[in-house]
């Protein structure tokens, strides 16, 4: 018995770090990207979020910040800075109002996909961070794909889109590290049990 209790005594001071992260992940679906030396979606509907699932729970835009090398016509690398809001309507209790608010934190890849048929696709990657509606500071990070151009290119400055994947994480980051005197004042008490079972014992 008395081995025991020690070893819970040497488990509970010997107790690790611990942090919990969360994220939830969005998905959108259609809108309008237009631009000319960088890029802006509006219109996109929001049908996924976290583990809710709608044909319409809100709206995701943004814009990118200008082009620092190549075009987007053909591929090429977008400034840091901008803006992304993700907002929700209250739909199937999805948080009423913006949920996600920030800017591009790093330069975002704008890639040009050719098909085998020698169509056309579009894809933007890009990492985030901004402000939860909790007011926390999180990060994120998203791929947006366009819908086929065919055979042509971004010439018009516009395109829809097809589909985007989001995830903000750290949302409700938290230690769960004891604090010291916590951890003496419990490892005292667990030495101050073990003598007095040990003593009952003796006696």
């Amino acid at each position: 018995m008395i081995k025991r209790i020690f070893l819970l005594m040497l488990l509970t001071l010997a107790l690790p770090i611990a942090t919990f992260a969360s994220s939830v992940d969005f998905t959108n679906s259609g809108g309008t990207l237009t631009g000319s030396t960088s890029l802006s979606l509006s219109g996109s509907v929001l049908i996924h979020v976290g583990t809710i699932v709608g044909s319409d729970l809100g709206s995701l835009t943004f814009s990118t910040g200008a082009l620092t090398s190549g075009t987007l016509q053909m591929g090429g690398t977008l400034g840091a800075g901008g803006s992304f809001v993700i907002t929700g309507n209250g739909a199937d209790g999805v948080h009423n109002g913006v949920i996600f608010s920030g800017s591009f934190s790093a330069p975002s890849t704008w890639t040009l996909v050719t098909l085998g048929d020698g169509t056309h696709n579009y894809t933007l990657s890009g990492t985030m961070t901004g402000t939860w509606f909790t007011g926390q500071k999180v990060s994120g990070a998203t791929v947006e794909l366009t819908t086929n151009t065919g055979t042509g290119f971004f010439t018009s400055g516009s395109t829809s889109i097809s589909s985007g994947d989001t995830s903000i994480s750290g949302i409700g980051v938290r230690s769960s590290t004891p604090e010291p005197s916590s951890l003496v004042f419990f490892g005292t008490g667990l030495v101050g049990m073990a003598s007095v079972w040990w003593r009952k014992k003796r006696s």
